[in-house]
């Protein structure tokens, strides 16, 4: 009784506030497709962000179109479309937005530039960056100005690649490096000392390009990646956030991890495409309130227990952070009382980064996830000023505050 009270709950809640994206979508939600581009996210319509012909043997990194646009005064902003690489290793167009001071850079040097990562947590395309920047409706553009206003450009990506793959590490990783590199070509010099941050769902992204930059983008000059509240391992999250408050999250980075896993459908019951068809073009406000109806992904499968099937399980494994060395050195804050995302995730990513002999300093800060994202970014971005200044670091520690 519970079960089917918890799920007309879910659907009668998401389909009231879901955009009309299908062509027919009671019909849909009657018998749910089978073909995995039904659950992708619904065009914006925007020819810009259509790749040319030929794109898939352009380089990482190449720019495919460019346009200027309006993000914040005193500044001069493009958005890029460029050749990326998803989490399969195969080729796909992203954006990114290029956010450059129009006052000139006093310090040495050449100006540094931060690759600020929004946590998004959203699946559809209007929640993306390049779509908000432009629109004034971005929600973390205070954290953007903050950045702007120590001289840094500022390169924000919509990391989770064409698909929105939110939770995907693999392609967030690789969207961030390649939105580096194709900043250059928007006013970031080649030689520019790079930071690299973000919190939450944007340390997802953060964490995975520190982890492949060594052998995705070797040339990049990263000199600091501070990231905070990161979401690090689905074995954990399964435990904090699936069947709880946090479960309407869950359910949405379920769905975004099978956008670039599609085989994971094959597993899912027809109320788990239903569910992944509510969610498809939300952005994460609606995504949280649904928490509230306490979604088991469990429900969802038909497996009887989804999280031991060997496919889930490889992938889970695979987007797993902590697997690579990062050679920049990296800063992480973490709340103590966070019971979403659970220090465990930072402390394990530590211990197994600095095992590998990365140079890791791990800050625990006072708050829930919430409040612990304005306890830690302060000194989070202190600490990437002196890397970006060429204040050197170096080695492993845990610091409670």
């Amino acid at each position: 009784m519970r079960r089917t009270f918890v799920l007309a709950g879910a659907a009668a809640m998401l389909f009231a506030l879901a955009p009309a994206a299908q062509a027919d979508p009671v019909g849909d939600l009657l018998a749910p497709p089978r073909d995995p581009a039904a659950y992708l996210p619904t065009p914006l319509g925007d020819a810009w962000f259509d790749p040319p012909a030929g794109f898939e043997t352009r380089s990482p990194g190449a720019v495919l179109n460019s346009r200027s646009v309006a993000v914040l005064p005193g500044t001069t902003s493009t958005q890029l479309l460029f050749r990326s690489t998803d989490s399969k290793y195969n080729p796909i167009a992203a954006a990114t937005t290029v956010i450059v001071p129009d006052a000139p850079w006093t310090g040495g040097g050449p100006r540094p530039v931060v690759a600020y990562n929004e946590a998004t947590d959203s699946l559809g395309n209007a929640c993306a960056p390049s779509y908000t920047l432009p629109r004034g409706t971005n929600k973390e553009i205070d954290r953007v100005g903050d950045l702007l206003g120590r001289g840094y450009a500022v390169v924000v990506t919509d990391y989770q690649g064409p698909r929105q793959a939110y939770s995907a590490g693999i392609v967030s990783g690789h969207t961030v490096l390649d939105g580096l590199r194709a900043s250059q070509t928007a006013g970031v010099s080649p030689d520019a000392p790079i930071g690299i941050t973000g919190y939450s769902g944007g340390a997802i992204a953060s964490g995975w390009a520190a982890q492949l930059a060594p052998g995705y983008a070797p040339e990049l000059n990263i000199v600091g990646v501070a990231f905070g509240g990161p979401p690090t391992d689905y074995n954990i999250l399964q435990r904090s956030l699936n069947g709880g408050i946090g479960s309407g999250l869950f359910a949405a980075a379920t769905t975004g991890l099978a956008r670039e896993y599609p085989e994971l459908l094959d597993s899912t019951n027809d109320t788990g495409r239903r569910i992944a068809l509510l969610q498809k073009d939300q952005c994460v406000d609606v995504l949280s309130y649904s928490g509230l109806l306490l979604l088991d992904q469990r429900n969802f499968s038909t497996s009887p227990d989804v999280f031991q099937e060997p496919l889930t399980r490889a992938i889970v494994e695979e987007n797993r952070m902590g697997r690579n060395k990062p050679e920049a050195p990296i800063y992480i804050y973490q709340g103590l009382q966070d019971f979403l995302i659970p220090k465990a995730g930072a402390e394990a990513v530590q211990d197994q980064w600095c095992a590998m002999g990365a140079s890791v300093h791990l800050e625990l800060v006072p708050g829930d996830h919430a409040a612990a994202e304005g306890n830690g970014r302060p000194g989070a971005f202190a600490w990437l000023d002196e890397r970006l200044a060429g204040v050197p670091t170096g080695g492993c520690e845990r610091v409670v505050r």
